[in-house]
């Protein structure tokens, strides 16, 4: 257990889902986390639908999806689960939404994006649901806004994004969306880009400093943070080779620019496709893959108070491509790929007073 501050990090270990997957949606409402679609062992998209009841620890089969998809988007609307885009099972983009309806048990359809998409960006601001980029049918990454009105059931055009992508980070933060990185095919995105939802206009602020993919991006104090990935070589070296970095990168909101940690203040450990978040005053790295030939199992936090990394529990079950979500004092960490796909879900907690 690792402590700092009179609080400390543990894990808290549930029991494991019914079904394996990778590439679930998750969503926490009224003390449930439901797990939704995902790919399991045969490595198509499910319809599975399940539920964590947080109080009694036990898991219950919900209706299925009306859609089985894998990588879509989720949003809490009240009492509804909004499940936006994804891959279907004949690995082509969805442009289904469907919303779970918690007090009755069924799913109900809803209007269809206006252009099937996976890889969708989604952000819940005021009971409006805004949907960035994705990825469509031609594989062509996209620009489009979209933002969903629940009372009229419709999808309205708004201003499209400066760089069409998909898979981008997103942060709701003040009255603009900040869009970061993503990917435009196999290449990863460097752009930073802000929608002011008021003003309904774009603006470019400098790009990530690095070409990382698979890395992993949070927001905390102001700050934006982009950490680790696979590094990709210049266009112009033709004999360098992708390889996992343990590099830090920092945003400053304030002062609108980027600032590359030294190598002191870099993880602990070079990872890509892990799970990162913010608790407890911590930036988490969590998990992923490495040089190592496994999923990585270290768990290190970048204190904001302190400026430095420090080392935290292990995870129980070593993972890669999880799922996550955080609620409270708690980072959930779901599914995704040990040996296979997983059942695990563990969570990351912080506790006052241990």
């Amino acid at each position: 257990m690792a402590t700092g501050g009179g609080r400390a990090f543990a894990w808290q270990v549930f029991p494991p889902m019914p079904t394996c997957r990778v590439y679930g949606t998750v969503a926490y409402q009224d003390g449930h986390l439901l797990v939704l679609g995902g790919c399991g062992r045969a490595g198509l998209p499910l319809d599975t639908a399940e539920t964590l009841d947080m109080a009694s620890h036990t898991w219950l089969a919900l209706a299925p999806l009306p859609t089985a998809r894998a990588g879509a988007a989720a949003v809490v609307l009240g009492k509804q689960v909004l499940v936006v885009g994804g891959v279907d099972e004949g690995q082509s983009p969805v442009a289904a939404v469907e919303a779970f309806l918690a007090d009755e048990g069924r799913w109900e359809r809803r209007a269809t994006l206006p252009q099937a998409a996976m890889g969708v960006a989604t952000v819940e601001r005021d009971g409006m649901v805004y949907a960035l980029g994705g990825m469509g049918p031609d594989t062509a990454p996209q620009a489009q806004v979209r933002v969903y009105e629940p009372r009229r059931d419709c999808w309205l055009s708004l201003p499209s994004m400066p760089t069409p992508c998909y898979g981008a980070s997103t942060f709701l933060h003040g009255n603009k969306i900040y869009v970061l990185g993503g990917r435009q095919g196999k290449l990863p995105v460097t752009a930073f880009e802000a929608f002011d939802l008021e003003a309904c206009t774009w603006t470019r602020h400098p790009s990530l400093p690095s070409r990382r993919a698979f890395a992993g991006c949070a927001m905390a104090e102001g700050n934006v943070f982009s950490l680790g990935g696979l590094q990709q070589p210049g266009p112009h070296n033709f004999y360098s080779r992708p390889h996992f970095v343990n590099t830090v990168e920092m945003f400053d909101l304030e002062h609108g620019s980027w600032t590359k940690l030294p190598r002191s203040l870099r993880m602990r450990d070079k990872r890509a496709d892990f799970v990162v978040g913010s608790l407890g005053g911590h930036i988490m790295a969590i998990g992923g893959l490495g040089n190592q030939p496994c999923p990585l199992g270290s768990v290190e936090g970048f204190s904001l108070a302190r400026r430095r990394w420090e080392a935290l529990p292990t995870m129980p079950t070593a993972r890669c491509s999880c799922s996550s979500l955080q609620a409270g004092p708690r980072l959930f960490v779901i599914g995704g790929v040990a040996q296979g796909p997983s059942q695990a879900v563990e969570a990351l907690c912080l506790r006052d007073g241990v």
